[in-house]
């Protein structure tokens, strides 16, 4: 515990004490600058190195993205502060921004493809993203995105040839909006509590209190936390953004929030809202022992633009996932469907 409230104490000072500061009035004005680089956001744009109150930070279980690493960064302006909250996403005042890099390793080192932005405006968060020159040391907007042919090896070897998506604007709205207005999703205290990133953010004066209980969430892929909870947690970073009651997907009756308690709305025995080629003429959302008999699985093997889930985000299958779920779906103790 000593160690690490030295080692919080030590990266809280560097977090603070850094040169050059970010450009609040581009993140609360009008528009949207034409270069990444007119945020202030990183002091050395090519090494990405941060500016004054730009944390870097990561997520115990996050989303998948064809392979992709993000390099997450969260702001909050000087004077302001954070506020807990304990289900939610934190509160993070007019001013503060959300800053996610994607890109590949080429020669051994990462290149970034593109950066999406969210800004707290006064009118509420706005999405934006910047797609990388080919030389990483700016990179422009995009509001109407673009698609980037990348190859890369994924963490089992096997090389790919994809089409990467950079979502437009309004795409980001399909993963961000909740109820109708656009909100962060991967900075809930359950995601963030671990490597004392929590910690930082309270004594660097950018949270405002952070209760002993705080919870955290399984990571996916740590083979000796329970199955059901690892499953559970990648399924709400991965698909709970639509598939909750305010959600994109809330007229599909499926809702994958770490809380939800009740059997048939997380998908056990629970027939979609429309059949077609989405259902692979399987019956039911969950049957459990039978991931074969899932939709729920066969949604996430698959690639078809008609079938795949999650739809944004992805050109290939996440194996290691799709593997954890169908090994949850199998562990569950066979049942028949009540009539």
């Amino acid at each position: 515990m000593k160690l690490l409230l030295g080692a919080i104490a030590i990266f809280t000072a560097a977090l603070l004490g850094r040169p050059g500061g970010v450009n609040d009035a581009a993140i609360t004005g009008q528009g949207f600058p034409a270069h990444l680089s007119e945020f202030d956001f990183f002091t050395d744009l090519k090494a990405r190195a941060p500016a004054q109150r730009l944390m870097r930070y990561d997520l115990e279980t996050a989303l998948f993205s064809d392979y992709a690493e993000k390099e997450r960064y969260i702001y909050v302006p000087a004077g302001k502060q954070a506020k807990y909250e304990p289900d939610k996403a934190l509160d993070l005042p007019v001013g503060s921004a959300l800053v996610k890099t994607f890109g590949y390793q080429v020669n051994g080192a990462f290149k970034p493809l593109e950066t999406r932005v969210l800004l707290h405006r006064a009118e509420g968060w706005v999405p934006i993203p910047y797609v990388w020159n080919a030389d990483g040391t700016d990179a422009d907007v995009r509001r109407a995105g673009t698609r980037i042919p990348v190859h890369f090896t994924d963490n089992a070897g096997e090389p790919h040839d994809i089409s990467y998506a950079v979502p437009n604007q309004n795409q980001c709205k399909d993963c961000h909006g909740l109820a109708g207005q656009v909100t962060p999703i991967g900075v809930k205290a359950r995601y963030l509590n671990h490597g004392g990133q929590l910690e930082i953010l309270l004594s660097a004066g950018m949270l405002d209190r952070l209760p002993a209980d705080a919870p955290r969430v399984a990571r996916w892929d740590e083979a000796g936390s329970p199955l059901e909870a690892r499953a559970r947690a990648y399924l709400e970073i991965n698909c709970a953004h639509c598939h909750n009651p305010a959600g994109a997907a809330s007229n599909s009756g499926l809702f994958l929030e770490l809380a939800r308690t009740d059997a048939e709305s997380r998908g056990i025995f629970k027939r979609p809202t429309a059949a077609g080629r989405g259902s692979g003429t399987r019956d039911f959302d969950i049957v459990p022992g039978a991931a074969d008999a899932s939709i729920l699985t066969f949604r996430m093997e698959s690639t078809d633009p008609g079938i795949a889930m999650p739809e944004l985000g992805r050109a290939t299958v996440h194996k290691k996932g799709v593997a954890l779920i169908r090994q949850w779906i199998d562990s569950m103790p066979k049942a028949a469907p009540k009539r």
